[in-house]
């Protein structure tokens, strides 16, 4: 992503802190017995997500990070961007597969689609002319 503009949509940060203070509630399981020991690494996982997750967007395209790796999406495969029930962006891709984007809420829709350089229309706002 090439752009100084990126916008960044990151889960809230208090998954991060639930999962630190589940990790420390977890340790006194975890020092009982030594095969409890790996309780210890889903709220450490879990923290981990929540501060790598999310979406970056800016002219070039979307950045789609998960816990591990991350994917670009450029803008010329994304055919269109909607909302799902849950309330979620998603967008549709050229050859026809959806994409979930993580730690978008459908509120922040204008907010993706202006990141690409391009205008939402409003209720009072008319398409560009043909002419």
């Amino acid at each position: 992503m090439s752009s100084t503009e990126t916008v960044h949509f990151r889960y809230s940060q208090a998954i991060w802190v639930a999962a630190v203070i589940a990790f420390i509630g977890a340790l006194p399981l975890a020092s009982a017995a030594w095969y409890l020991t790996p309780v210890l690494i889903v709220p450490l996982l879990i923290g981990i997500w929540a501060w790598r997750a999310g979406t970056d967007a800016d002219r070039a395209g979307m950045k789609i990070r998960a816990l591990f790796g991350q994917r670009l999406i450029p803008w010329h495969e994304v055919v269109e961007l909607g909302i799902d029930e849950r309330r979620r962006v998603i967008a549709s891709l050229t050859g026809g597969r959806v994409v979930s984007l993580p730690a978008v809420p459908a509120a922040d829709l204008p907010r993706l689609v202006a990141a690409s350089g391009q205008h939402v229309l409003g209720a009072d706002d008319q398409p560009p002319s043909a002419h």
